[in-house]
């Protein structure tokens, strides 16, 4: 076993549980308003079967389409230098995100505007939304890479005066083995917590309650809506199985910029000069 595995194995079991599963509603018809409050009071809720499995399946294209789209105009970021990638299968798994797509790509622009997606987003918020943010997430298996534990109201561009709503979406079935998401229920009722530049921008380890950790296995098409400030992460694939999703992000359209000192503030260490 080389030692990047070896490191990224101990990460999965020091800082994940895998014996604690979040079942998430069969479907939307599920969804009633008593689990509005569930969402406020567990700062997330998992749905399966959004998505049809056509509409997964063309999601699915439109994101290799644009993968191999040596001219397309979404942002992709890279893991390695493009000019060691020889093959196609190459090309992909050097992939990690693409970014900025909804107004280039048909089919994932119809995903961050779907009804049913938009209905339950404003349900929880109480309000009309703005579409904040578009990314595809990519885990390749065999060493796809963790995401640390974090707030999304912790990246600069979520940063609004009231809780955005992340939604993330399973493309690809999303198991224990193979990266799904992982929550910290309630978590989002402590507020703004500091993060450290580390193994990226992360909650320092040491401060995630990883006891209180819940796993949500999803079927391609399930959703996970989650509050700004849950902590939440993704472990390392070591599977052989691809785990691709897409992420959107929604704010109130009351919402307003948060400032860049507020920012600082709330979500660095600037106030203690701590370190992690």
């Amino acid at each position: 076993m080389s030692t990047n595995v070896q490191n990224s194995d101990d990460i999965n079991k020091r800082m994940y549980r895998f014996d604690n599963v979040h079942r998430p509603l069969v479907s939307i018809n599920d969804f009633t308003d008593e689990y509005i409050k569930q969402y406020k009071e567990a700062g997330f809720i998992a749905i399966e079967q959004i998505l049809k499995v056509e509409e997964v399946g063309q999601s699915i294209d439109a994101v290799m389409d644009n993968i191999f789209n040596r001219d397309t105009k979404v942002k992709l970021q890279f893991t390695k230098p493009q000019s060691e990638l020889k093959t196609d299968e190459e090309r992909e798994f050097a992939v990690r995100k693409l970014y900025n797509f909804v107004d280039f790509d048909e089919s994932l622009r119809a995903i961050a505007y779907h009804p049913a997606i938009l209905s339950v987003v404003e349900r929880l918020l109480g309000e009309e939304v703005n579409l904040v943010q578009d990314q595809a997430l990519l885990k390749p298996p065999f060493g796809g890479a963790e995401k640390p534990w974090h707030q999304d109201m912790a990246y600069n561009n979520l940063t609004w005066n009231k809780p955005v709503i992340g939604v993330w979406i399973a493309l690809d079935e999303a198991g224990l083995d193979n990266g799904c998401m992982h929550v910290i229920p309630r978590s989002h009722m402590d507020g703004a917590t500091p993060h450290y530049a580390v193994r990226d921008w992360q909650i320092c380890d040491t401060n995630v309650p990883v006891d209180k950790d819940a796993a949500i296995p999803l079927k391609p098409g399930g959703v996970l809506f989650f509050h700004g400030l849950l902590y939440h992460g993704t472990p390392n694939n070591h599977s052989s199985k691809r785990r691709r999703s897409l992420q959107f992000h929604y704010a109130p359209k009351s919402a307003v910029k948060m400032s860049a000192g507020e920012y600082k503030r709330m979500f660095t260490n600037e106030m203690t000069s701590a370190e992690c």
